[in-house]
């Protein structure tokens, strides 16, 4: 059993922070709070522009966009550098990558999906228009990927009780379910329906990544075996024990 090991900041998740904290800092707090230009609001994620203007940028941008409390984004970098700089040691850069924004752009669908569906069936628009914004969806999309691969690593939940990997996933995935059933669908100033959505984005893309790999090692041995021939020395199998095979 290991225990949750300090790692430095890889490439990819370094630069994904650095861009976070810039967009933040200079387009969010300098741009839109001090000088009051609000140049985020194509940006953040609206499920009716979305649904309705086909603004699908949406679904990519607001990853790179937190609320103005610097508590969301420094909790979001820890995250990414926790779990996604052990991640992208893993995998390389590359998968890593193509993960992190399958999630995002993943969880932004179905949170769009989900609240479409529940403005349609309660007749309510407000959800619609409330804007979605952080690397959240992404980052419990890591969540899952790391108590999968590192499920018997142990780290430690509020800093003070140890857990396995695989339970603290567990843990944090139950937390959302429930925080969505308690405060409804459209959530309060989390959107915990983008939680699960990355969770569900993050399953689905391992899912299909290890069937593909699964049919291409598959494929590679009936190649190989495709390629072996049984050949039969008759002239010495009278003289020896029997014939020799050979590829």
């Amino acid at each position: 059993m290991s225990t949750f090991r300090m790692t430095p900041f890889t490439p990819v998740a370094k630069r994904l922070a650095i861009s976070i904290l810039v967009i933040w800092f200079f387009l969010q707090v300098i741009v839109g709070g001090l000088f009051k230009i609000n140049l985020t609001q194509s940006l953040a994620l609206y499920p009716a522009q979305v649904i309705e203007n086909f603004y699908v940028w949406q679904l990519f941008t607001y990853m790179f966009l937190h609320a103005m409390s610097p508590f969301h984004i420094i909790f979001n970098i820890l995250m990414l550098y926790f779990f996604g700089s052990e991640l992208e040691r893993h995998w390389g850069s590359r998968f890593f990558t193509f993960y992190y924004f399958a999630c995002g752009v993943g969880a932004a669908v179905l949170y769009c999906l989900g609240i479409g569906v529940y403005a349609a069936y309660t007749s309510m628009r407000t959800p619609l228009i409330i804007p979605v914004v952080g690397a959240s969806g992404a980052l419990f999309g890591l969540l899952l990927a790391y108590g999968i691969i590192f499920a018997e690593r142990v780290i430690y939940f509020m800093g003070m009780f140890p857990l396995k990997a695989k339970y603290f996933v567990l843990i944090a995935g139950a937390i959302d379910f429930a925080s969505l059933l308690t405060s409804g669908v459209a959530g309060t100033e989390v959107a915990y329906l983008a939680h699960l959505g990355g969770i569900v984005s993050g399953y689905i893309v391992l899912k299909l990544h290890t069937m593909l790999k699964l049919r291409q090692v598959t494929s590679k041995i009936k190649k190989k075996n495709s390629s072996l021939r049984l050949v039969i020395d008759n002239e010495k199998a009278d003289k020896e024990d029997g014939p020799k095979y050979w590829n």
